[in-house]
């Protein structure tokens, strides 16, 4: 791990966002799968995952997290899924953020597998960052 304890602790917010390619069937019954709820499942995961981020992430610094926001949108082809982070440290929460965009994608593939195997988890990626030395960033499109 870099040694961080010479950065001033600010305000850092990430977000990131990934796509679940579902057919338009499985779209619009993820309410209701023999599993249950996927959007449940899938924000709790992402959620925990963005809270145990340091241990899934080798040399990741451990964040105390203000705030981790899950959401998902419909899109052509799937279901986009967005991570929003808010931690108050001395290194950002860019990887807090993509790990819970992961996590709650594979935990959506888990819940949806029973009616479409062929699911697949594509786009992970950031898509902005604010706070820190070298300020903020946000993805062109």
């Amino acid at each position: 791990m870099v040694d961080v304890s010479a950065k001033p602790v600010t305000r850092r917010v990430a977000e990131a966002s990934c796509l679940v390619r579902l057919a338009p069937a499985t779209l619009d019954r993820l309410d209701r799968l023999p599993k249950g709820d996927a959007f449940a499942v899938a924000r709790i995961a992402g959620v925990q995952a963005a809270k145990r981020t340091s241990e899934w992430i080798p040399l990741a610094h451990p964040l105390p997290l203000d705030q981790v926001e899950i959401g998902f949108a419909g899109r052509e082809g799937g279901l986009e899924i967005r991570a929003r982070v808010v931690a108050t440290a001395r290194t950002g929460a860019e990887m807090e953020a993509l790990t819970a965009c992961a996590a709650a994608a594979l935990a959506l593939y888990d819940m949806v597998k029973a009616v479409e195997r062929g699911a697949v988890v594509t786009e992970l990626r950031l898509e902005s960052k604010s706070g820190g030395a070298r300020g903020d960033w946000t993805r062109d499109e």
